[in-house]
């Protein structure tokens, strides 16, 4: 396949903004792929080549004044290979080899084609193929549900490896594929609900749980390994000793958990999500507030994926095998007045709301979906607040927090 294809169909899907139009043009460059190619055109059309970024500043890739070529020439297998190549040039006159590589790979491309690769290179390419978009696309080259492709991505990893599966082994092979324990999976989202009442009269029998102002972490166990990652797949198990010791008192042999992190002050109370999160910027772990789980799902365990099952068995299996101290409140209900104490009960003790969940839902992955809703203040300020009436709430683990209501003074950054 020739570059230029590939940029005709960029300037496409950039120049619309039907869904429908981008993924009918996707679709279409994608059923006339080669399989070699169809992991390479999946990068340059998701914006990212597959070898990721490979170290070339925007600096050096516009300083390149190679003239274009008068003739589109370059396979998309050619430019894979030129990128490719870049991170192995190493070592003592490195940047000079490597511009004479980008100058004789600019030079074969024409003025549209370089334009592409400058800023294919640096991150800057902005043409709308997002990766949900590109799985739908995937799904309508194959002829497949779009649900199988999404459900395959968030377990097979990339894209790009997926499409391959779906493109040239079909049905089979996506169903084919499962949890691996220690191998990350892609998160499921939620949309915003405006109220207690929406949620439910949307979802009708719902778990309703805390929300709570933490960071998102996916933890996999196999044996006596432990990887925890957040919620953009970066691994930073070394900066979690206390998830990872939770987690091997654990009476399994293989787990993932889906759930939130926090840290607390000296009273047990959970700070602010700001020191939360600058927590999990650390290189490694310290003697500050550790960071301790609270899980609210089960994907996978001893062997079994989970993620096909009502959320309401999920629930049931994670009460059975996680300590009740590092699981997340909730309460299934239907009923508005119940689901709008836990509610209150979460701000009370310094979190941010809920989370509406139909209980019959599997775990989906990949877009945000209306399975789980989410519902927090109206009108929210970061603040915390100080009971002026002596009543406490109970954080995860029974530590005393704070009121939130009438009889408060609420102190902004304290």
């Amino acid at each position: 396949m020739k570059l230029c294809e590939v940029v005709a169909t960029s300037k496409r899907i950039s120049a619309t903004r039907s869904r429908r139009a981008k993924v009918a043009g996707l679709a279409e460059l994608l059923s006339d792929a080669e399989p070699g190619e169809i992991e390479i055109v999946v990068g340059f059309l998701s914006g990212e080549p597959r070898q990721g970024r490979v170290g070339v500043g925007g600096a050096s890739l516009w300083a390149v004044k190679t003239p274009p070529a008068a003739q589109p020439d370059l396979d998309v297998a050619d430019v894979d290979q030129a990128i490719g190549r870049i991170p192995t040039i190493t070592g003592r006159g490195s940047v000079a080899r490597r511009r004479k590589l980008l100058e004789e790979l600019l030079g074969r491309a024409t003025s549209d084609e370089q334009e592409f690769l400058r800023r294919l290179l640096i991150g800057e390419l902005r043409q709308g193929a997002l990766e949900g978009l590109m799985m739908d696309a995937v799904a309508a080259a194959a002829g497949l549900p779009a649900g199988l492709v999404r459900r395959a991505s968030m377990l097979g990893g990339e894209v790009g490896r997926v499409a391959l599966a779906a493109l040239t082994e079909g049905e089979e092979a996506l169903l084919a594929m499962s949890v691996q324990p220690l191998r990350p999976v892609r998160p499921m989202l939620a949309t915003t609900s405006g109220s207690i009442t929406e949620a439910l009269a949307a979802l009708g029998t719902a778990s309703v749980e805390w929300k709570l102002d933490g960071g998102r972490i996916q933890v996999h166990r196999s044996g006596d390994r432990v990887a925890v990652f957040t919620r953009r797949l970066n691994e930073v198990s070394s900066r979690m000793p206390v998830v990872r010791e939770v987690v091997l008192g654990m009476a399994v042999s293989t787990i993932v958990l889906d759930g939130e992190a926090l840290t607390h002050d000296e009273e047990g109370r959970p700070r602010r999500f700001e020191q939360t999160m600058s927590r999990f910027g650390s290189r490694e772990a310290t003697d500050g507030a550790p960071l301790v789980p609270f899980f609210f799902d089960i994907l996978h365990l001893d062997g079994r994926d989970l993620i096909d099952l009502p959320l309401s068995e999920r629930i049931a299996l994670l009460r059975t095998t996680v300590p009740g101290e590092h699981l997340v409140p909730r309460v299934v209900t239907d009923r508005v007045a119940e689901a709008e104490e836990i509610f209150a009960e979460a701000r009370r003790n310094r979190h941010e709301g809920v989370m509406v969940k139909a209980v019959d839902s599997t775990y989906e992955a990949g877009r945000r979906g209306s399975a789980w809703l989410k519902v927090k203040p109206a009108h929210h300020l970061d603040s915390w607040c100080l009971p002026l009436n002596g009543a406490t709430g109970a954080a995860p683990g029974g530590s005393p927090t704070c009121t939130w209501g009438r009889a408060t003074r609420c102190t902004e950054g304290s």
